[in-house]
């Protein structure tokens, strides 16, 4: 084999050293940021992309969502009580060159704003808000995570507050508190229900006394609905006018002469 071969079939191979060292593939999510000669020209992909090698060096970028779990925090809320919240914030990249020459590590980054936004915000939160407004904590957790990381070409798009562990004795005194709460409706609601049934009471007393035959309809329909049942009860009925006419002439009568009335 001549020297010219030789030469020849070693050319083709660096060629294609060179070739295949140039040839890039980015996945429909990421995105290649490319830097020459240590200045950055752009973000490429996704799909098949040459760079000059040696020259040029690309960085992967990923734009999918990432889940990232906030670690527990120990947090006094403003109230004076301690809880433990953990979290989970969803992100994503919008913009892939800003992510590579804005921060270091803009995953580390995100976390480490997120604790620290959420100690921040929870600790100026009382605990019945805590509990009770999650929706509007959440989203005062995104807007000021979003507005710090909006320079790294980071959009967080989530915060959500995952579980809030309370002391057992603060448990044990909102369980004391529930149950009263409870009783006291209870209570409330048994007073209404008295006052409906005297109020239902006063307006029938106020027919039946308007109508006295229908009083007499009523007692009918009592004795049926007594002796209806099997049993050797004995009713008399005694209106009550005869019972007020014997108490007012047992008063007219039991006072002597020369006495007032009732001595």
């Amino acid at each position: 084999m001549s020297t010219a071969v030789l030469a020849l079939i070693l050319a083709a191979l660096a060629l294609l050293i060179l070739l295949a060292a140039s040839v890039r593939i980015a996945k429909e999510y990421e995105r290649g940021v490319i830097f020459r000669l240590g200045r950055v020209i752009g973000a490429k992909g996704p799909g098949l992309f040459f760079i000059i090698p040696i020259v040029d060096r690309m960085v992967r970028v990923s734009l999918r969502t990432v889940t990232m779990d906030i670690p527990a925090q120990d947090v006094i809320t403003r109230d004076n009580v301690t809880v433990r919240v953990n979290a989970v914030t969803y992100f994503h990249i919008t913009d892939p060159v800003r992510s590579v020459i804005a921060i270091e590590n803009h995953f580390a980054g995100t976390s480490q704003i997120a604790q620290t936004t959420l100690r921040s915000v929870l600790g100026q939160t009382d605990l019945d808000d805590l509990l009770g407004k999650r929706d509007e904590i959440n989203q005062r957790l995104q807007e000021i995570i979003d507005k710090v990381t909006d320079p790294w070409g980071v959009k967080v798009s989530l915060v959500e507050v995952k579980d809030v562990e309370l002391p057992q004795a603060m448990r044990r005194a909102m369980a004391r508190q529930a149950e009263s709460e409870r009783d006291r409706r209870a209570k409330v609601i048994h007073a209404h229900g008295e006052f409906e049934a005297a109020e239902t009471l006063g307006r029938a007393a106020g027919t039946l006394e308007a109508h006295p035959a229908a009083m007499q309809l009523r007692l009918l329909s009592t004795l049926t609905e007594v002796a209806s049942e099997r049993n050797s009860t004995l009713i008399f009925p005694v209106p009550v006018e005869l019972l007020r006419m014997v108490d007012r002439f047992s008063s007219t009568t039991g006072s002597g002469p020369g006495e007032p009335p009732g001595e």
